[in-house]
């Protein structure tokens, strides 16, 4: 694709990166067939393709964005599998965050939008304001129903987006897990010693997936750090264009862990949130411009990895007779968006579920988003729930006992719609390896 912007554009990092990342573009068109927005609704614009002219047209001309351009932006999942299909290489990830920042820094939203955007990146990033939205979420949730319901196709308003908020809200909280700082002894011969990402959204929602990683990791002989200082990865304000807000936290994720290693070493940072992994292990990219950092932030994504990643490379002990295993468990692997397409780690959790004695399926239209995106499913509540619904169809089509997934959104927006047990992966592995069978939903 050709471009022409000015030397003096140029001379900004980020206007640069942006210029080789459409060069790279060849309009091909393969992107079209993967997005999720584009197969519901057929619109060129609400396709990789058709985002990349807009984001083009904006970042060339140098000009505020419109209306149009951030209903179409603002559609986009970031699911990334466009990454995934693209044949020549376009970094799609990058354009479209940079795109987000330039409408957060540019654009005047609704009032209304703009309100619930700052609450999101106010409560979602900070696990305690995000237990009392859970409480808060729970009262409310009997009074839903007497919020109208707009249209199906109208454009999201405040009302369609409250009931969105209102439905995710879970029917009760479990307890919180262990206590940022603690620190978990191996059981037998040292093999290792990892931080593990307590995460925000998950450590409210469902902790026992960390807490199923502790006694996994500890029983294979790898001691488990919970780093005190550790903050939100950033995930949640990056994908909203706040990007002050979620370089910050990367700052302080980097300096808590460069802090930690240089106690006793640090094997690996694990994450068991997929969302969260992707953003992290992209932070060598996002502070590159920061000479404080940018080496340390290189680091901490060499080190970062999928809790799947580093579990592959255990002697897992898998143990063949239990009072609870279920013989010929049929699990059906949802592959997380950030997962497949962002770490392009697609095989390795089915493998790992297959060797430790699950019946593993795999679900047509893989490769589509569930629609949870992070707070896609609050924004865009419409275009989540048909994706929900369409993903939830294919799941049914391989009649599963439990769905894995490695996702914490994913694992929310899927059991919305389905009676069918919704697990972590991880959860799963622990169970097969000695662990407690996991708690279904």
């Amino acid at each position: 694709m050709k471009t022409e912007f000015s030397l003096a554009q140029l001379a900004d990092p980020d206007i640069a990166e942006a210029d080789k990342i459409l060069r790279a573009c060849v309009h091909c068109g393969f992107c079209t067939a993967t997005c999720p927005t584009y197969v519901l609704l057929g619109d060129e614009l609400d396709s990789p393709r058709g985002r990349i002219y807009l984001i083009k047209e904006m970042l060339e001309k140098d000009q505020a964005p419109t209306a149009d351009v951030v209903k179409h932006i603002d559609r986009c999942l970031s699911c990334l599998a466009c990454v995934t299909t693209c044949p020549s290489g376009v970094n799609y990830m990058h354009l479209v965050d940079q795109a987000r920042v330039r409408i957060e820094e540019r654009y005047q939203r609704p009032v209304a939008e703009r309100l619930l955007r700052a609450v999101l990146a106010f409560v979602l990033p900070d696990p305690g304001r995000f237990r009392a939205g859970m409480w808060l979420a729970r009262l409310a949730r009997p009074f839903a129903v007497l919020l109208p319901s707009p249209p199906p196709s109208a454009t999201p308003g405040l009302t369609s987006r409250l009931k969105a908020m209102l439905a995710l809200a879970p029917g009760r909280l479990p307890k919180p897990g262990p206590a940022a700082g603690s620190v978990f002894a191996p059981l037998g011969k040292k093999r290792g010693r990892v931080a593990l990402l307590q995460g925000c959204a998950q450590q409210v929602l469902a902790p026992r997936i960390n807490q199923a990683a502790i006694n996994l990791l500890t029983r294979h002989g790898v001691e488990v750090v919970l780093v005190k200082d550790e903050q939100c990865c950033g995930a949640l304000t990056h994908h909203l264009g706040r990007d002050g807000d979620a370089l910050a936290r990367a700052r302080a994720n980097v300096a808590a862990w460069r802090a930690e290693a240089a106690k006793e070493g640090l094997d690996a940072i694990l994450v068991t949130t997929s969302g969260c992994g992707t953003v992290v292990k992209d932070y060598g990219y996002l502070l590159r411009e920061d000479r404080d950092f940018a080496a340390d932030a290189a680091h901490v994504s060499q080190l970062a990895k999928d809790i799947t990643e580093y579990v592959a490379g255990l002697p897992l002990q898998t143990t063949t007779r239990r009072d609870d295993w279920q013989d010929n468990v049929v699990v059906a692997y949802h592959s997380a968006c950030s997962l497949q397409h962002g770490q392009k780690i697609r095989e390795l959790p089915k493998e790992l579920l297959s060797k430790n004695g699950f019946v593993v399926k795999d679900v047509p239209e893989s490769h589509l988003c569930c629609g949870s995106a992070g707070t896609y499913n609050i924004l865009q509540p419409d275009l989540a729930g048909r994706l929900r619904d369409r993903k939830v169809a294919n799941i049914a089509s391989v009649k599963p006992d439990m769905i894995a997934a490695g996702n914490i959104g994913c694992m929310v927006q899927i059991a919305g719609g389905t009676s069918v047990p919704v697990v972590h992966t991880i959860e799963l592995l622990d169970w097969a390896t000695g662990g407690s069978r996991p708690t279904l939903n």
